[in-house]
């Protein structure tokens, strides 16, 4: 029987599983930057708050500051008062805090990375962490073979009797060529079972319940195949603009920020095979296959879009384009917009084409898995009383407003046959009493379980990237992108695409 500790479908509040950390620290690198303060800060103190921290627990930043401990748990105070999902308690904060240090230093700084081991020790001392630490690189990609190398350098990477682990965010790597070399710096340093990939998606609670959706329920696996399914469309549209990201986002654009992870994730899960069980091992197997079988058509100028946000109207405002956005230059072919057919070539989903698309500056917010069936073989009705009837649709929502859209035919009251299309919904908001926790506890805490599920190996990052390293290559000599309106839903080009397939997008 496969152990419920490794169950991605576990509820993390069920205090009668083993969910609680032992005794450990984490370090986080870049501290300083919005995701440590709006994110992992607060999911630590939330993680405390719920009572599955240990009580040596320890968190130690380590940024290019002149700070103190004290100065760094002022940052912390502040980061969980403004972004904590549970409420402020003092007695849960007073805990943290007197297990908070700091390192001041840069990544090439030796003289750090001596006060971090020391600071390491003093903890596994005076707190009892017991000499297990997670070190989470929230940095630049470009820094961490640095860092990697100066964990290793300063004996921080292994400890006899413990465990050592890194936590790498995205992306990894720009292409197949440098993820592969980055996959090989890491693991020559740390254990391939100490490496968690973070892709914070898959700690979303919609995200998980995919599996639970398509195989705790006898009623819809049957007709999750090519027999029944027309074609799947994954969307992940921001209605914002790049903000302060220039730095970050020029240069990699939308699908390489977005595409080769977090759709591909969801096109994995929602394609894959039933796993033996829900164990680390399993799950990855299947995901693997799924990637490995995934493939755009030979006609990348048909089966791709491109594009790239201009001036329009945004939330009632006037907002100007990508070229005008600050740090941006004016020649940059960056993409904002994305679109991309995939075929999946296994018995299950042969014919079946796939369509990815994500952007900026886009109608409204939403992330959602559409799967679009076949029409019924035969209807016994007339034109006019089926003019306006769409195909069955079932709609996976991630966010925001979560949960689950099935769109059907149904007769319209009165005396003629007229069918109509209706929607039945179901929000787990109105469902469930539970708050869902951030997917940043969720990942954070299985770093410190040491539970791996939910953390994709460098096999899936690298046949993400032969997925997409044709496409991108292909787009670099093709001029720029399109250009589309803020506010409206992407390239015409975009559009066109689906319709020589004829079909057409959803509109969230």
């Amino acid at each position: 029987m496969t152990s419920t500790r490794h169950n991605p479908l576990r509820d993390p509040q069920d205090r009668r599983l083993p969910l609680i950390a032992g005794p450990c620290s984490l370090v986080i690198f870049g501290v300083t930057g919005d995701l440590a303060r709006k994110k992992l800060i607060p999911a630590v103190y939330d993680l405390a708050n719920r009572g599955l921290l240990p009580p040596g627990f320890s968190l130690i930043g380590f940024a290019r500051r002149d700070w103190e401990d004290q100065d760094f748990a002022d940052i912390v105070y502040e980061s969980a008062r403004a972004h904590a999902r549970t409420p402020f308690r003092e007695e849960v904060w007073d805990q943290l805090a007197a297990g908070m240090r700091f390192v001041p230093g840069s990544f090439d700084d030796d003289q750090a990375f001596e006060q971090l081991a020391r600071t390491i020790s003093e903890l596994d001392v005076a707190r009892g962490t017991g000499g297990n630490h997670a070190f989470y690189l929230s940095i630049p990609p470009t820094f961490f073979p640095d860092v990697v190398d100066q964990l290793r350098k300063h004996g921080l990477a292994e400890a006899a009797g413990a465990w050592r682990r890194v936590v790498i965010e995205k992306p990894f790597g720009h292409d197949l060529h440098s993820a592969k070399e980055l996959n090989a710096i890491v693991s020559e340093v740390f254990l391939r079972e100490s490496v968690f990939r973070i892709d914070h998606y898959l700690g979303k609670e919609t995200v998980q319940n995919i599996l639970a959706f398509r195989f705790a329920n006898g009623m819809f696996e049957p007709i999750w195949n090519s027999h029944y399914v027309d074609h799947v469309q994954i969307t992940m549209a921001e209605d914002i603009g790049i903000g302060g990201r220039a730095g970050y986002y020029d240069g990699i654009g939308a699908a390489r920020d977005v595409i080769q992870n977090h759709l591909l994730q969801l096109l994995a899960l929602v394609a894959m095979e039933e796993p033996v069980s829900f164990n680390a091992y399993s799950l990855r197997i299947e995901k693997q296959k799924i990637l490995a079988n995934a493939h755009p058509p030979e006609r990348l100028d048909l089966h791709t879009a491109r594009g790239q946000y201009a001036a329009g109207w945004a939330g009632g405002e006037k907002v100007g384009g990508y070229l005008q956005e600050q740090d941006i230059a004016s020649s940059s072919t960056t993409e904002t917009y994305a679109a991309i057919r995939l075929d999946i070539e296994t018995r299950r989903w042969a014919g079946v084409p796939f369509y990815l698309r994500t952007g900026k500056r886009l109608g409204r917010r939403v992330t959602e898995v559409a799967v679009v069936f076949k029409r019924a073989p035969h209807q016994p009705f007339s034109k006019t009383a089926t003019e306006e009837l769409g195909e069955n649709a079932l709609v996976m929502r991630i966010q925001p407003d979560e949960g689950v859209t099935l769109r059907f035919g149904a007769k319209v009251p009165g005396t003629a046959m007229e069918i109509r299309d209706v929607n039945m919904d179901f929000a787990y908001g109105g469902a469930f009493v539970e708050s869902s926790p951030e997917a940043y506890e969720r990942l954070i805490l299985d770093v410190l379980l040491g539970d791996p599920p939910l953390f994709p190996q460098h096999e899936e990052v690298e046949l993400a990237w032969e997925i997409l390293d044709p496409i991108m290559k292909f787009w670099a000599g093709h001029g720029k992108p399109e250009s589309y309106p803020s506010g409206g839903w992407g390239p015409a080009s975009a559009d066109e695409m689906l319709a020589r397939d004829g079909r057409v997008w959803r509109r969230p």
